[in-house]
């Protein structure tokens, strides 16, 4: 009976022992794996908890400072009643003596009722007082108000010099996490220490705390606090890593590696918008094969236009594009009908290329342009092109083959392709025509052949010199032009082919290429050409008939494109590709018809 006692004692001693020590190692436990994680993910709340300790001692040693230091009360004092508030607000001035003195001396007269003559005239004289006594009242409201404007200008003048220093808070961090990251890769491979880790950590947060901010407001409202703990921890890392000239090598590594990636970076978006630009987009191309099949599903006698008695008429209005994009000579024919006074007037020629000439006739027979004649030819039905002036222009070398492209030089050769017309435009496709251009036929040229809008102004998106494009190093170059001559555009040009005959200009430019296939003389293309071949022989017109600067972000003024006769958007950034500037596509694509069949089809959208 005592064993089975004793038994059943030890059982329960022994229950109780476990149901005690076991929540003791379990708690033990906890606290342990808490503190290891708390050292490393939560030193930035002890950092706050330390800066905001040192914030309370430093506020209250101000406090302390400042005891014996009583500003003036800030009061805004109607009109009429400054002299009743002003013995009220002055806590420390005359107005408080005065009352008191008022009150002692009211209260004393009834006492003494006439006890003497002499309090009689105390109270007399009081009285007689009181005026100068409100008036140094006054004054000392006067001085307070003073120092209360001092005061408050002063705070204006701290929070001006705050704003001024918040401003480099994102500067400032930027420049902590580059000495961070060097800190980092002087640390040997691999290493884990205490203060790596707490760089990472340090890095991390504050990278967090700033994410993609531009300017301090955009911070975070702990980030003030995460540069605090930064600078701590570089402090740190200062006296762990004190090689100067090791840190500079590698921050002079890193600069150099960070330049060069963007460099790289910059010739590729280069290359890519170069190359962009020199493609034809997928719905452009899905166009021109739509057309080109119904072409050829015609009858033969079912491609001729209408109106064609007005081609050769040199009374009319005539306009010449060469292109082998149909979209982009949709929208210069549209454009140009569209403003004109008398569209029954206007003649359109297009040259293009062989390949596009079914897709380009096509579509202005199934969208004629109204009263207007149209004229659609093939570069390559100018036999006289290709036997006198084609292998001249087959040895331009460029990489570029729109300027080894004949249609790029054809304009050169005007009087050849038009030789029964007198004066004639010449629009390039990537214009919209927002004015009547019929009044060019009313300007005297004075014996000029070309007309055309200066671009030799300083500062202006459309700005060219020669020597941008022309070698002016050469001895024959610099005999013949002066390099401080203005340039002028291409793009919308107005030529008398008269004086163009008679001064033999088409051989003057065969004369300039050869020259220049000889020897380099100017950049490819035809601009430099046009330059040389019309030296002397341009006169400028009005600035409103031709702006450029479209074709690349060159922030063209609104109120300029507004006024001016044709936009040009000259550049790689045509308005039918993506990469074309937003902000000037929607004058492109008022006219564009997005509902048309076929560019519902090729998924041509705006």
């Amino acid at each position: 009976m005592k064993q089975n006692r004793r038994c059943t004692r030890i059982s329960i001693l022994s229950l109780l022992s476990v149901s005690v020590l076991l929540p003791i190692f379990l708690l033990s436990s906890t606290l342990r794996n808490f503190k290891s994680e708390a050292s490393e993910e939560y030193i930035e709340d002890l950092s706050t908890i330390k800066y905001r300790t040192d914030a309370l001692t430093l506020s209250s040693i101000e406090e302390k400072d400042g005891e014996s230091v009583e500003e003036p009360p800030l009061v805004v004092y109607k009109d009429g009643v400054l002299g009743s508030e002003v013995a009220d607000i002055s806590s420390n001035g005359s107005s408080r003596s005065d009352r008191s003195e008022n009150a002692r001396i009211s209260t004393d007269i009834p006492k003494r009722n006439g006890a003497n003559q002499d309090a009689k005239q105390d109270y007399q004289q009081v009285h007689l007082e009181k005026p100068s006594l409100q008036k140094q009242s006054e004054q000392a409201t006067v001085r307070g108000n003073r120092n209360i404007q001092a005061k408050v200008q002063g705070n204006r003048n701290i929070q001006a010099l705050t704003r001024r220093v918040s401003d480099e808070k994102v500067k400032e961090i930027k420049d902590q996490l580059i000495r961070a990251n060097a800190y980092l890769e002087l640390a040997p491979p691999g290493s884990k220490s205490q203060l790596v880790r707490e760089l990472r950590l340090r890095i991390r947060m504050l990278e967090r705390a700033v994410g993609e901010s531009s300017k301090d407001s955009d911070l975070s409202p702990g980030a003030l606090h995460r540069i605090r703990a930064m600078e701590a921890t570089l402090t740190k890392a200062s006296r762990v890593y004190a090689d100067c000239p090791a840190m500079v090598s590698k921050l002079r590594a890193m600069t150099y590696n960070l330049e060069e990636q963007a460099r790289a970076q910059k010739s590729q978006v280069q290359f890519l918008l170069q190359l962009a630009g020199r493609t034809t987009p997928k719905g452009l191309h899905c166009l021109s094969m739509r057309l080109t099949a119904e072409y050829f599903a015609l009858q033969p006698e079912e491609w001729q236009f209408p109106n064609q008695q007005k081609l050769h008429d040199p009374d009319l209005y005539h306009f010449a594009v060469f292109s082998d994009n149909v979209l982009a000579c949709a929208v210069v024919v549209n454009s140009t009908i569209s403003t004109s006074k008398e569209p029954e007037k206007l003649v359109f020629h297009v040259v293009t290329d062989s390949l596009n000439l079914p897709a380009m006739s096509m579509w202005f027979l199934l969208n004629p342009p109204g009263k207007s004649a149209m004229q659609i030819q093939s570069v390559n039905s100018f036999e006289w092109l290709s036997t006198k002036y084609n292998a001249t222009l087959q040895k331009e070398n460029s990489p570029d083959l729109r300027y080894t492209s004949a249609l790029n030089h054809l304009r050169f050769y005007l009087p050849d392709v038009f030789p029964m017309l007198n004066k004639i435009v010449l629009l390039d496709h990537d214009v919209v025509v927002q004015r009547d251009l019929t009044g060019l036929w009313n300007i005297s040229m004075e014996g000029k052949v070309n007309g055309a809008v200066e671009t030799c102004q300083e500062g202006e998106a459309s700005f060219r010199r020669m020597d941008m494009f022309v070698n002016f190093s050469d001895p024959s170059i610099e005999k013949r032009f002066d390099r401080e001559a203005c340039t002028w555009a291409f793009g919308m040009n107005v030529f008398d082919l008269r004086e163009w005959w008679r001064h033999n200009l088409t051989g003057v430019y065969h004369n300039y290429l050869q020259l220049g296939d000889e020897r380099p003389l100017w950049k490819a293309g035809s601009l430099p050409l046009g330059w040389v071949t019309f030296y002397n022989h341009t006169m400028a017109l009005d600035r409103t008939w031709h702006i450029l600067g479209l074709g690349h972000d060159s922030g063209v003024r609104r109120v300029d494109i507004e006024q001016a006769a044709v936009i040009h958007f000259n550049g790689i950034m045509k308005p039918w590709l993506d990469t074309g500037p937003d902000k000037y596509k929607e004058y492109w694509r008022r006219h564009v018809n997005y509902g048309h069949p076929y560019l519902q089809q090729c998924n041509i959208q705006r």
